[in-house]
């Protein structure tokens, strides 16, 4: 293989992970380019995971044998079987040396191993009919990531030292752009997070809501909306500082994660201030609602704070058409309102107020009105 054609193949490899957007399309891209730079018939991105000792099999591609999935859910092996791997950590890298691809042959043993001994790489060739394979480990923030393995099948040229050393260099072309993927979705998940409580923010919301409440208008999906307000967070602020008030918020996001996880798929999050909520999809609203009663329970009995306000939507429940997101925001936001109007220790939940519900009735009322309807709920002219 000439420079230009693997100069080529380095910039594909690039290219083809930088257009990637989710990791299972970076996986693709990395093992796609590899084997395609390499003259490979196939390729596998592996990711070696140290807490389960194993090398986990993230993607295959090209010529898959019998049992290869393209992303696999249970392929993995032992490091401990792979010792060539333990011997490059220990023996390579950790002497001193940089990490180098090697070359393997179905023909094995490997030279000046004892007679008889063929390790799994070899045997695995073997049993899927390939001639020989190139692996390539990857390396990222200076630890061993996984490996790039790519393969050509029986009665091809064997791969040489040439090869070896250019996957070398696409292994590390694959290990910057995994570090790109990586930090972009860093970024994306700041963007969509709360930096205090750890839980989704306003805008994870808000997107979020979006979208069920297109399905639910689509598909009739049920999607339902818990909007609750933390108590007595001011007082706290002003009488023991802002850092023990953060302290509350914090250990209120806990209470809350944990009651959503009562709700399969619920997104907890905090909306900003001492304002927090659950959006629910597909639950029952009785589900919702018990878990909103849990949630109320559970908030009494934090030693700091005042107990939690909290108001359910749902469009299981007789609310009329929810043909808008910002629709069943304003009515969960009015149940709110209402359970802190009246001091209520359970979650006032909007459409279960009789014929004339007050909540649904406030929730669709215009801004202004809505403001007179509010100071009636507190007793103010």
């Amino acid at each position: 293989m000439g420079e230009d054609s693997r100069l080529a193949g380095v910039v594909a490899l690039a290219q083809g992970m930088a257009a990637a957007h989710t990791s299972r399309e970076v996986w693709r891209a990395a093992a796609n380019g590899g084997r395609r730079a390499l003259g490979g018939s196939f390729a596998a991105l592996s990711v070696w995971e140290r807490e389960l000792g194993r090398l986990r099999v993230l993607v295959n591609v090209g010529e898959r044998a019998a049992g290869e999935e393209e992303f696999p859910e249970t392929e993995a092996y032992p490091v401990h079987q792979f010792a060539e791997i333990t011997e490059f950590l220990h023996e390579r890298w950790a002497g001193g040396g940089e990490p180098h691809a090697w070359v393997e042959t179905a023909q094995g043993p490997a030279a000046g191993r004892r007679p008889g001994y063929v390790h799994q790489r070899v045997a695995a060739l073997r049993h899927r009919g390939r001639g020989c394979c190139v692996v390539a480990p990857i390396v990222l923030h200076g630890l061993a990531w996984g490996e790039l393995y790519v393969a050509r099948p029986v009665g091809a040229p064997v791969f040489d030292r040439g090869d070896a050393d250019f996957a070398t260099v696409l292994a590390a072309v694959v290990a910057a752009g995994i570090a790109q993927t990586e930090r972009l979705e860093e970024v994306r998940r700041l963007a969509f997070t709360d930096a205090l409580t750890g839980l989704a923010n306003r805008r994870a919301v808000d997107v979020r809501l979006e979208e069920v409440v297109e399905r639910h208008r689509t598909e009739g999906i049920v999607v339902s909306l818990v909007v609750c307000d933390l108590n007595g967070l001011k007082r706290v602020n002003d009488t023991r500082g802002h850092a023990v008030g953060d302290r509350l918020l914090e250990r209120f996001g806990s209470v809350l994660s944990l009651c959503g996880a009562m709700l399969p798929g619920a997104l907890a999050a905090r909306l900003g201030g001492d304002e927090f909520c659950l959006l629910a999809v597909g639950s029952p609203a009785d589900e919702v609602v018990m878990a909103a009663r849990e949630l109320c329970r559970r908030a009494a009995e934090l030693e700091l704070g005042e107990g939690v306000s909290c108001g359910v939507a749902s469009t299981e429940d007789p609310i009329g058409p929810v043909l808008s997101a910002r629709r069943l925001f304003r009515l969960a936001d009015a149940a709110q309102y209402r359970a802190k109007a009246d001091r209520a220790t359970r979650p006032v939940v909007a459409g279960r107020g009789g014929a004339d519900d007050p909540v649904v009735r406030l929730a669709d009322q215009p801004a202004a009105e809505r403001t007179v309807e509010r100071r009636r709920f507190r007793g103010r002219p």
